[in-house]
């Protein structure tokens, strides 16, 4: 047999118990989420001389303590929305994110795979019409 067909067999055997195995979520992650619970973080502007207040970002968060939307703010209004959803394969972490525009139209989808140690493997990136756009792939290297 062949190098090739080891290194194809090896990269399946990864890949097949990447998918099988859990995904780790650290204690203090979990901990995080439950402060945040529910939780809507409305974050302010003040204009140094007027003092004039302007409303900046509004974050909320499920009952699980996910982050589940976040909108930005400019003075005509909103200039940005992303919406967040979860799945159990993803072990809480993003499996899914929107981004919608001005006019509140999605911009871009994106879809996200990890690692079985929580780290982001991939990130699709879509077009609204659900053409895939183009593949993140993320590497990790630890210096010692």
């Amino acid at each position: 047999m062949n190098h090739r067909y080891f290194i194809g067999l090896f990269l399946t055997l990864f890949a097949v118990s990447m998918v099988a195995q859990e995904v780790y979520v650290s204690p203090e992650t979990l901990a995080k989420r439950e402060r945040r619970k529910n939780l809507t973080v409305k974050e302010w502007n003040t204009h140094d001389k007027t003092h004039t207040r302007w409303l900046d970002r509004v974050t909320t968060y499920d009952e699980q303590g996910r982050k589940i939307e976040e909108i930005e703010y400019a003075t005509y209004g909103q200039k940005w929305r992303k919406t967040f959803e979860y799945t159990d394969a993803t072990g809480g972490k993003v499996a899914k994110e929107v981004e919608y525009n001005d006019k509140d139209k999605p911009v871009r989808i994106c879809k996200y795979e990890y690692n079985t140690n929580g780290t982001k493997a991939k990130q699709y990136n879509y077009l609204p019409n659900g053409k895939l756009e183009s593949v993140k792939v993320f590497e990790y290297i630890f210096q010692e």
